[in-house]
């Protein structure tokens, strides 16, 4: 079936144009590939409802922006939120008000640009140039599972205070909290594998937390617990819990396939590559910043309406569960020119791949940074780097997406 649609993909005046509707799409349309329906709703409809996962797109910027600031009207406390579903509730992402204020006091601490600036080179660094040499002897490496992928996994997790996992359990968890967390068809299987992930992560949080309740340490749990506190109390650790969950699978997501995409982006054209590699103090974070415009590794902000309200020509009832698209919105032809083509010599790299408003990523800096140091390792480490012969890397997933491998050589 999705074959047949994909030969019905056409364009109109150079806008992909997909034959089936909102209403129509599967949520294997939207892992295969997210970006022809969100060009099309752009387009002709740009607020719509889909069946599939129970929500309703919103897909130009100016329409992502004002779901995910006005908080009067759209509420980040979402009844049927996967995320809350699995890890438990309140979590950083799925609540407003007091409690969210009091949930980033707890969590900002750590990644404020100036405690990242002072730690993230001395984190970062050593884990990447050791990964990086037991890579080059070899001449060739798959990139995310070998190295992106860890290097993003362990830097969240010692940040974290869960150093002594190792990195084989760390991607483990990445994809059975993302199965739960990006469960809006409700899956049975997606569910089970979250919740029993979910349930395994809580173990060694308690175990952590039982020691740092009496020795803070610096970490991020340990923040979660102490920080902006009366002296002598501590965070109630059933209120800390499901944000750790929640930071956990961001962190270990976002900087590892956001730095998979960038790289792939720069393979794809040897003359951007060549202007990062000449000169990375001037061009490798705006390839960073290009990237993550590019290929949003998180593609959506979820919220409720919380009255009847129109969007985008559209009437949104009460309730109704409601994605602000940063993926789309990352792409509208009214902000970038061409927004299909990667290309780090745009004037306006602003892009909305941390969301919007209060709910705006916390980890922004730590991400992007992180991202900046493994590219600058493994590209001043490897010449001449590019795509293996034969390899079509291949991009998936609309919540979280990435490519599914990267196969270079050099």
């Amino acid at each position: 079936m999705l074959r047949a649609r994909r030969r019905h993909l056409v364009r109109c005046a150079g806008v992909p144009v997909l034959a089936v509707t909102p209403e129509q799409v599967t949520v294997d349309d939207l892992e295969r590939d997210p970006y022809p329906l969100y060009a099309a709703m752009r387009r002709d409809r740009p607020v719509a409802y889909v069946p599939a996962v129970d929500l309703w797109l919103v897909t130009r910027w100016d329409d992502v922006e004002r779901v995910a600031k006005d908080v009067t009207t759209f509420t980040a406390a979402v009844a049927s939120s996967p995320v809350d579903r699995c890890f438990g509730s309140p979590t950083i992402i799925t609540c407003d008000g007091e409690r969210h204020r009091d949930l980033r006091r707890a969590i900002d601490p750590t990644y404020r640009p100036a405690r990242v600036n002072a730690t993230i080179d001395d984190l970062v660094r050593p884990m990447a140039e050791e990964l990086v040499a037991e890579l080059l002897p070899r001449g060739r490496a798959e990139l995310m599972a070998e190295y992106f992928e860890p290097i993003s996994s362990m830097a969240l997790a010692r940040s974290m205070g869960f150093g002594e996992i190792d990195v084989t359990t760390l991607r483990r968890w990445f994809r059975g909290l993302s199965a739960g967390a990006t469960n809006f068809e409700s899956d049975p299987a997606k569910q089970a594998l979250g919740d029993a992930t979910a349930a395994e992560i809580r173990g060694h949080i308690d175990v952590l937390a039982a020691r740092l309740m009496d020795e803070p340490d610096g970490s991020a749990l340990s923040s979660m617990l102490h920080a902006a506190m009366p002296e002598g109390t501590t965070r109630d650790l059933a209120l800390v819990a499901p944000t750790v969950l929640v930071t956990l699978l961001g962190g270990m997501q976002e900087p590892g396939h956001g730095a998979g995409s960038v790289l792939l982006g720069l393979l794809r054209d040897p003359r951007q590559l060549a202007m990062v590699c000449e000169d990375p103090a001037r061009w490798l974070l705006p390839a960073v910043d290009e990237g993550l415009r590019w290929v949003a590794p998180i593609g959506t902000q979820t919220r409720a309406a919380t009255c009847e309200v129109e969007v985008g020509g559209a009437r949104i009832p009460a309730g109704a569960a409601v994605a602000a698209v940063v993926a789309s919105a990352c792409h509208d032809e009214r902000r970038f020119a061409a927004p299909e083509r990667f290309d780090i010599t745009r004037a306006d790299l602003e892009h909305a791949a941390f969301g919007f408003g209060s709910h705006y990523c916390t980890g922004h800096w730590f991400a992007r940074q992180q991202i900046r140091i493994a590219l600058e390792v493994l590209l001043a480490a490897a010449p001449g780097i590019r795509l293996a012969d034969g390899a079509t890397p291949e991009l998936r997933g609309w919540e979280f997406r990435a490519p599914t491998t990267l196969e270079v050589r050099w």
